[in-house]
């Protein structure tokens, strides 16, 4: 199974990390280029008929986006607005782009994150590799009046009104070098240009502390509720086939859970014996992984949701922003 290298995170150099490293130089003048042409004009940026918000991060595997945008989404719904939301649809492998997204599509179509996230904010939602073409049909086809997009940090082509970065709080930005040397798909530089900050964990200046957490599991059968706290003292098996699997084993052991963690890659495609014991344990895993797994579920099988805790300012300045955006937008 696909590991994070060691020298990302780690004090460890070893040969490969020499090797990669001027590939590495090479992906940040590659980068730097390509944002160099976008702000001349050469290659050519879009603007669409309502207010967009990017969600997104400068290092690869999880940093907390996805629930971001899933509180973000709520959120504006609570203050009045009609939210959209836009992604690559990741792991989806639909014949024909953009396509709309419900809690009941077929993840193996529409990609696993985007079912997961359709379900918990019962928003439109569209996804497709150009993400100007999803906007688009999502406008056109639903009455919504901003845009969020999903993991869109890099995405120039579609131009945006508001820009918000978020870090992970303990690995931050590893060893300081671009990918494949290192985990960055862009140079902490960047982050000065962006709107706002979010953090999972204590933020540094700027930056608007997330806090994620674990708080009860759903049976994937039944429907019924537990706090993880009924599990606590037990064993069971952890399942992860996330971005930062960490996180989600850190946080049912902060509830006093005994884990027998499995890893698995980031968008995994499980099967039955993946994931069946034979043991009678319960089977605790992340939401993005249950999508995958409802299908061969069995009593034992528990979903584990994530719970965002943000601060008042991060919601009083993304309302801010978003007033001037949609300003902007009806003056052009």
């Amino acid at each position: 199974m696909r590991e994070t290298p060691e020298y990302w995170y780690g004090e460890q150099r070893d040969f490969l990390f020499y090797l990669l490293l001027p590939v590495s130089w090479l992906f940040c003048i590659i980068v730097w280029l390509r944002i160099w042409l976008y702000r001349i004009r050469l290659l050519r940026s879009t603007k669409l008929n309502a207010p967009v918000i990017v969600v997104g991060n400068i290092t690869t595997g999880g940093t907390g986006k996805t629930p971001l945008i899933i509180w973000m989404a709520n959120f504006l719904k609570e203050q009045g607005y009609k939210p959209g939301i836009v992604s690559r649809g990741y792991g989806g492998n639909a014949k024909s782009w953009p396509q709309q997204v419900r809690p009941d599509s077929d993840h193996v179509v529409v990609g696993d994150e985007a079912v997961m996230i359709a379900a918990r904010t019962e928003c439109p939602m569209a996804v497709g590799p150009k993400r100007v073409e999803v906007a688009r049909q999502l406008l056109q086809h639903s009455d919504v009046d901003v845009i969020l997009s999903d993991d869109g940090l890099q995405h120039y082509a579609m131009r945006r009104d508001i820009e918000i970065a978020v870090i992970d709080g303990v690995r931050r930005f590893g060893n300081g070098q671009c990918l494949p040397a290192g985990p960055l798909r862009e140079r902490p530089g960047r982050l000065e240009s962006v709107d706002m900050i979010v953090v999972t964990g204590e933020g540094e200046r700027r930056e608007h502390p997330m806090t994620v957490s674990n708080q009860f599991a759903v049976n994937m059968l039944e429907r019924e509720t537990r706090s993880l706290q009924v599990f606590a003292g037990s064993a069971v098996h952890a399942v992860a086939g996330v971005g930062n699997p960490e996180r989600f084993f850190n946080g049912l052991s902060a509830a006093g859970l005994k884990l027998q963690p499995h890893v698995f890659p980031d968008h995994y495609q499980y099967q039955r014996d993946d994931v069946i014991f034979g043991d009678n344990l319960p089977v605790l895993m992340t939401e993005k992984d249950a999508v995958k797994c409802v299908r061969f579920a069995t009593p034992d099988f528990w979903c584990v949701p994530v719970s965002v805790e943000l601060g008042n300012a991060f919601g009083q300045r993304l309302l801010m922003l978003l007033e001037k955006g949609s300003e902007k937008s009806k003056a052009e």
